[in-house]
């Protein structure tokens, strides 16, 4: 988004009658997570309050977490779990909501029938692939990771049953003979897909759901009304080629939800899941932040202080 990712749609969004001058949405503040206490509520807000202690995932189109204050619809916000400081609660909301949209509301997955399911999930060191794995084994799931071997000790201490080192030879191929699966999360892309999907059980309604996808590339190299044509024919030529083999192709995107980060606080709560960070930066140290997040390889989440003494915190 600093570099100007996604701006054709999230300009439509923010502004679909095209009636605000070009530009007025700088200075644009980024942070997509929040951490914090509700300083103010509008008249028709009933479930939070002055002094609640809440986090929540901001949608792309709204001004974001790195700033002292942030505005936002009530249900995009939850109560923090109480388990955790704003510090360690700013490292999960987003990917917490990019996670149960992927796998509850694309896939399918609940607590009620995970158990037994075998999830693949594609590149689990991350923000998402980490919370992934810890919200599928408190469902029963069998998680299989790709990750490098620097993280093997971390997705297995989160809960993977198997791990396969993606450095240590063609992952295809090490995948391939194991057991299919009936779920993979693809948090890598590039051509993953071209042989993951031969990795799913055939007719059996496996589904593979990835998170890359070409959406807003495409609104920005063809504009708004091509690039969204083009991403339907897109999305639905590849789906139709793998439903005739008996998988399900989807996409999966990022949707604020503040009803499921209510459930996933209930399992923070009861130690089920927990949050991990990898780097804390105040907010003086911005720019490094960034700059670290965009090495990539990320082993958890890098988390911005924004005020000291148990004030707000966020997450970029």
């Amino acid at each position: 988004m600093r570099g100007g990712y996604g701006a054709s749609s999230l300009s439509m969004k923010r502004d679909p009658l095209n009636l605000n001058q070009k530009g007025s949405e700088f200075p644009l503040v980024l942070g997509r997570d929040v951490s914090g206490v509700v300083m103010e509520c509008g008249l028709d807000v009933k479930y939070f309050k002055e002094g609640d202690e809440v986090w929540a995932a901001i949608p792309p189109w709204k001004q974001g977490s790195l700033a002292e204050f942030v505005c936002l619809s009530a249900n995009e916000v939850s109560l923090k779990p109480k388990s955790l400081s704003h510090s360690a609660a700013a490292a999960l909301p987003y990917v917490a909501a990019t996670a149960w949209s992927a796998l509850v509301n694309t896939c399918g997955l609940t607590l009620e029938n995970s158990a037994e399911k075998r999830i693949l999930i594609l590149g689990g060191s991350g923000g998402v692939g980490t919370f992934a794995i810890q919200m599928l084994k408190a469902w029963g799931g069998h998680v299989t990771v790709t990750c490098s071997k620097d993280a093997e000790r971390l997705v297995r201490g989160l809960g993977a049953d198997h791990v396969v080192d993606y450095s240590a030879g063609p992952v295809e191929l090490a995948l391939g003979t194991l057991e299919k699966f009936d779920v993979i999360l693809d948090n890598v892309g590039g051509d993953t897909e071209s042989w993951a999907m031969g990795l799913l059980k055939p007719w059996s309604g496996a589904k593979y759901v990835t998170l890359v996808t070409p959406f807003l590339q495409n609104t920005d190299l063809l504009g708004v009304a091509d690039g969204m044509m083009q991403t339907g024919i897109t999305v639905a030529s590849k789906a139709l080629k793998h439903l005739c083999k008996g998988v399900h192709y989807r996409w999966g995107f990022f949707i604020p939800n503040g009803a499921a980060l209510d459930d996933i606080s209930e399992m923070v709560d009861a130690g089920k899941i927990r949050a991990v960070v990898e780097a804390e930066f105040p907010f003086s140290q911005v720019p490094q932040a960034f700059q670290k997040v965009e090495e990539g390889h990320a082993r958890g989440k890098t988390v911005v202080q924004v005020i000291g003494g148990g004030g707000d915190h966020a997450e970029c």
